[in-house]
C-alpha cells in the first residue's frame, strides 16, 4: 500500500509539475508573442509616420481624410453617406444664371425646417442623360459633401429621390472671380486683392490637408460672395474637362486646362498637392492682373513650348515684387520645390500683417 501511495504522489507531483510548466511556457510564448506585436506595430506606426512626414503630409489626430466616391460600386451609397436628401417641396428656383456641365444653374431659396429661407444656386442634371453623367452628377455632391471650410463652397444637400437630380449649394452673389474682377478693373486696394488671394489657399491648404487634389484650381472656378470671400469650387471637373473650352488635348490623349498646369501633369499626369501649387501661382496672376487671360493669345502649344525652355509669366502692371516672387516659386519646375500651402498662407499673413512689404513694386525693382 505504502508503494502505491508512493507512486501516486510521484505520479501527481509530475502532473502538478507538468501542469506548472505548461502555464509557465505559455505565458511566456504569450508575453514574448505580445512583445514581438507590439513592437512590429510600434515600428510599423512609426515607419508609417515618417513616410507621412516625408510626403509632407503629416495627418493629425482628427484630421479628416478625403475618401474618393469612386471606392463605392454605386454613386446613390456615396451622395447618400455624404450629402443631405432635400425635400424639393422646400426649394424654390427664381432664375436661371448659367449653364452647367450636367443642365442649368439656377438662383432660388432654401426653406430650413424652423428657420428663414436662405438664397442658393442649384445645379440641376438635364432629362436624357446617360448613366455617366448621372454617375458624374453625384460624384460632385459625394466630394463636396465632405468638406467644410469658409473658403470651400458650402453643400446644402442634394434631391436624388424625384426628376430633375439637383445639388442644391452656398448663393454666391458675385459669381466666378475672373468675370468679377474683369467687371471691376482697379476698383480694389492691394490688400483687398491679397485677402482675396489668401482666402483661396487657405481652401487650398484644407483640401491639401485631407488629401485632395483640384486639378483644375482657376480664377473662374472660384466663387466670390458680397463681402468679397473667394471659395474654391467646381469639384465635378477634376477628372473630365470635355466641356470646358480652357481644356486642350494633351499628349496623352487627356483634356487638361494647359494655362494653368503643372508641365508634370501636362506630360504624364503627375498631379498632386504641388501641381495645385502651380494652379494657384497662375490665379495669383489672374487676380493681380484683373482677369487677364494667362499667357494671352499664346496657343497651348506655344505655352507649352515656352515653359519647358524657361519662360514664366512676367508681374502684372502694380504687383509687389513680393507677390510675384511667391508666383515664381509656385512655377518652379521641381515640383518638391514648390511651397506647400501651409507656407503660402503664412506668406501671405505676413504681408497682410506689415503692407509696408507691399509698397515695393515690381517695376521699382528693375528701374
Amino acid at each position: 500500500i505504502a508503494a502505491e501511495q508512493g507512486q501516486i504522489l510521484v505520479i501527481a507531483t509530475a502532473a502538478v509539475g507538468g501542469f506548472t510548466l505548461l502555464v509557465i511556457l505559455t505565458l511566456f510564448f504569450l508575453i514574448t508573442g505580445r512583445c514581438q506585436w507590439y513592437i512590429k506595430a510600434k515600428m510599423k506606426s512609426e515607419e508609417k509616420r515618417r513616410n507621412n512626414l516625408q510626403n509632407g503630409n503629416l495627418q493629425f489626430p482628427g484630421t479628416k481624410t478625403y475618401i474618393d466616391p469612386d471606392t463605392y460600386e454605386d454613386p446613390s451609397l456615396a451622395v447618400h453617406e455624404f450629402a443631405k436628401e432635400i425635400e424639393p417641396t422646400r426649394i424654390r428656383i427664381e432664375r436661371v444664371i448659367g449653364a452647367g456641365e450636367f443642365g442649368e444653374v439656377c438662383s432660388g431659396r432654401l426653406k430650413t425646417p424652423g428657420k428663414r429661407e436662405v438664397p442658393v444656386a442649384i445645379k440641376t442634371l438635364k432629362g436624357g442623360h446617360v448613366e455617366r453623367q448621372r454617375r458624374d452628377f453625384l460624384r460632385e455632391a459625394s466630394i463636396m459633401g465632405q468638406f467644410d471650410h469658409p473658403n470651400i463652397i458650402r453643400l446644402e444637400g442634394v434631391v436624388t429621390k424625384s426628376r430633375p437630380l439637383m445639388i442644391v449649394v452656398e448663393y454666391m452673389e458675385n459669381g466666378s472671380l475672373d468675370s468679377f474682377l474683369r467687371k471691376h478693373d482697379g476698383h480694389f486696394t492691394v490688400i483687398q486683392l491679397v485677402g482675396m488671394l489668401r482666402g483661396i489657399a487657405s481652401g487650398m491648404k484644407y483640401l491639401s490637408d485631407m488629401g485632395y487634389v483640384h486639378r483644375d484650381l482657376a480664377a473662374r472656378n472660384i466663387l466670390v460672395n458680397s463681402n468679397l470671400m473667394c471659395k474654391v469650387s467646381d469639384f465635378g471637373l477634376s477628372r473630365v474637362l470635355e466641356d470646358d473650352p480652357e481644356a486642350a488635348y494633351t499628349t496623352t490623349g487627356g483634356k487638361i486646362p494647359i494655362r494653368w498646369t503643372a508641365p508634370e501633369a501636362i506630360a504624364y499626369r503627375k498631379f498632386s498637392s504641388a501641381s495645385d501649387a502651380w494652379s494657384y501661382g497662375i490665379v495669383m496672376w489672374e487676380v493681380m492682373s484683373y482677369g487677364e487671360r494667362p499667357y494671352w493669345e499664346m496657343s497651348n502649344q506655344d505655352v507649352i513650348l515656352s515653359i519647358e525652355e524657361g519662360y514664366r509669366l512676367p508681374a502684372p502692371m502694380g504687383c509687389p515684387a513680393a507677390l510675384h516672387q511667391l508666383m515664381l516659386h509656385c512655377w518652379q519646375k521641381e515640383r518638391s520645390h514648390r511651397p506647400k500651402f501651409t507656407d503660402i498662407v503664412s506668406f501671405l499673413d505676413k504681408l497682410i500683417r506689415n503692407p509696408s512689404s507691399l509698397h515695393t513694386l515690381v517695376e521699382d525693382v528693375l528701374m
